[in-house]
């Protein structure tokens, strides 16, 4: 146990130690996503045209795959490319810059979550301790499969829709370099959130706002609503997109149900339990 635990322990720490504590456990996150940024800032020349700009080409390993997991239900142009345009001066510079930041933000994701547990830790009782420990470990890969998820279906699926999508012949779409990192990186992102709902529910079960059969009565709902969430980040049409995102959503509410609490029975079903087994013994 570290000096620092062992006083964030102790009685009679006042607010402003919190406070302290907290600063330097903010203080080590921004050094570890410096250090991730620099590395991503020196790789991201060498890796940019094969893995940010990945599906702007036919040559997408994913397209390809999928064309043969669908057995001709997908189908993808083999001429298909996307220019990408620059109309800033500055333009390149300020993309290298955040597409550099948003990769070590999401690498340095693990050493959030160990300083949040550190800090929170001494606060939670040995029991809290061992059940939260794997929910944290848990949600951590899970924000990574989300991540995978959202780059290797969600984001080329939305992409390639909406730059195939043509309102008139007469227009030609010139997609801005600016507006393609935006999206590649948000679509990324709120994936790897997204599956982090497992986590969401045990958390909410934890405090007793959450029960299982709550989860279990909306299911239909639910059900309804993941459809449209699944409709509006991949709004190609066919029916296979819709169910490629679709499903991993239906998998997270159903893991959601399986780790929250069942339900505690009432006090008043315990009464008359209890008045049942009294007036049994007379």
């Amino acid at each position: 146990m570290t000096d620092e635990t062992e006083e964030r322990e102790g009685e009679g720490m006042s607010f402003w130690d919190h406070l302290e504590v907290l600063r330097w456990a903010l203080f080590r996150i921004a050094c570890v996503i410096f250090v991730a940024f620099i590395v991503w800032f020196w790789a991201m020349p060498h890796i940019f045209d094969d893995f940010v700009m990945a599906a702007t080409s036919s040559d997408f390993f994913v397209y390809k795959w999928l064309t043969k997991l669908s057995f001709g239900l997908m189908t993808f142009d083999p001429d298909f490319k996307v220019e990408i345009i620059n109309i800033e001066v500055t333009g390149p510079f300020m993309i290298h810059i955040k597409t550099s930041f948003y990769m070590a933000a999401i690498v340095a994701f693990p050493y959030m979550v160990y300083e949040i547990w550190r800090f929170i830790e001494p606060a939670l009782f040995e029991n809290e301790i061992r059940n939260i420990r794997p929910a944290f470990i848990g949600g951590t890969l899970m924000f990574f499969v989300g991540c995978a998820v959202g780059y290797l279906l969600v984001f080329p699926f939305t992409f390639r829709f909406l730059t195939e999508y043509t309102l008139s012949p007469n227009i030609t779409n010139q997609i801005n370099l600016s507006n393609y990192i935006g999206n590649f990186s948000m679509l990324i992102i709120v994936m790897g959130l997204v599956f982090e709902m497992p986590l969401l529910a045990w958390l909410l079960s934890s405090l007793g706002v959450l029960r299982r059969s709550l989860l279990r009565e909306y299911k239909k709902h639910a059900v309804v609503g993941l459809l449209v969430l699944a409709a509006i980040i991949t709004p190609s049409g066919d029916p296979f997109t819709l169910m490629v995102v679709f499903v991993p959503l239906y998998l997270l509410y159903e893991l959601s149900i399986r780790v929250v609490k069942e339900d505690e029975p009432d006090d008043d079903d315990e009464t008359d339990n209890t008045s049942g087994h009294e007036v049994q013994a007379v």
